[in-house]
């Protein structure tokens, strides 16, 4: 789909959203709206920050960014806004003007935002749906990125030796991936007795004997995806094969359900069944079992009183995990089933079928 048509497609979500609310315009100030607005652009400047140094906005016939003269001239020359058929309106850095300016541009008419604003109604939930169905040539940005993740965590994993720091291992993760632009934003790692323990383990200096997880959300063009590897120093335990393995079946049985029209909390419900039939019933209730996915880590976590209905090409990583295992990859719902957008492409695979549907998943890699 050429990028004029993906631009046509998310000005008619907008001004469909404009007469829904009764509104005359829209601001978007968030780095995951300006991204998905854009096509991919950027307007960070910090990557880690919720919002951008420019903001974009919507009427019912014109698009603007609004920039200080600081970031004007990238959004012009690098992320090509006027070309995307946006109008550039500038300020002195040193003075604060966007309020002014957007008053002249909107005059009294009704304003929406995604962020705090004066005079603005509020409705960053509800812009955040515009986004969740993907757009072709998203899905095909975002084919790239799962593959080039996959293949860049697996990569540093593999190369991991004894006696490395957790650090040590992420550090290498992160050259590999900034090599193609693309930004670490979330990294998790543990060694050892720390998997066990916690389930969000920051990466540490504690050094690696037997047992190393790491987990990863790695973002280009906005889009985010998430997954988790692990590898074992030796053969592994088996008690701890067989609870992997309950983990990647839980894991599959999310995926295998999650279909468009389908409310959220039933895959949810789904998973919490599969916990039970293999024996560990209590272990959902100890970390979040994941959710939507796309511009944001999770755009929800799913919990039992999420309303949120799956929409066709929205995206989702479930991450079920069992005390000492982890299962994650990121998905991508579809009418047709499941489609991974992360994936084995180095590691070893792990077959499974649920729900009809075959499912080839990462193994615990076994260094020996």
């Amino acid at each position: 789909m050429p990028i004029s048509n993906e631009i046509k497609e998310k000005e008619r979500r907008v001004r469909d959203f404009l007469k829904l609310k009764d509104l005359k315009g829209l601001l978007l100030k968030r780095q995951a709206n300006f991204s998905w607005m854009t096509c991919g652009g950027l307007n960070l400047v910090g990557i880690t920050t919720e919002f951008g140094a420019a903001t974009l906005l919507i009427t019912e016939n014109s698009k603007f960014v609004i920039s200080n003269n600081i970031e004007a001239p990238r959004m012009i020359h690098e992320e090509g806004l006027e070309r995307q058929g946006f109008i550039v309106k500038t300020f002195p850095w040193h003075e604060d003007q966007e309020v002014s300016i957007v008053k002249e541009l909107m005059g009294e008419g009704p304003l929406g935002s995604d962020a705090p604003f004066p005079n603005a109604q509020g409705l960053a939930e509800d812009i955040a749906r515009l986004r969740y169905s993907l757009t072709q040539e998203e899905i095909d940005r975002y084919r790239w990125l799962g593959e080039r993740v996959s293949s860049a965590l697996e990569k540093t994993v593999m190369k991991t030796k004894k006696g490395e720091k957790e650090s040590e291992v992420v550090a290498r993760l992160c050259k590999e991936i900034w090599k193609d632009r693309i930004d670490p934003i979330l990294l998790m790692a543990a060694a050892d007795d720390r998997v066990f323990k916690f389930r969000h383990p920051i990466p540490t200096e504690r050094k690696i004997d037997k047992y190393l997880m790491v987990s990863v959300n790695a973002r280009k063009w906005g889009l985010i995806v998430s997954l988790t590897r692990l590898v074992h120093f030796g053969r592994l335990p088996r008690e701890l094969k067989n609870k992997y393995e309950a983990n990647v079946f839980i894991d599959c049985t999310m995926m295998a359900h999650t279909r468009p029209g389908i409310p959220a909390k039933e895959v949810l419900g789904k998973g919490i069944n599969a916990y039970k039939e293999k024996g560990y019933p209590e272990e959902w209730k100890l970390h979040h079992q994941g959710g939507s996915i796309g511009y944001t880590g999770r755009d929800y976590r799913t919990h039992l009183k999420t309303l949120d209905v799956i929409q066709e090409n929205q995206a989702f990583t479930w991450n079920p995990s069992i005390t000492g295992t982890k299962s994650e990859d990121t998905i991508l719902a579809t009418s047709k089933g499941p489609e991974m957008i992360t994936k084995p492409i180095l590691y070893p695979a792990l077959s499974m079928s649920v729900e009809g549907i075959s499912f080839k998943r990462p193994a615990i890699l076994e260094k020996v």
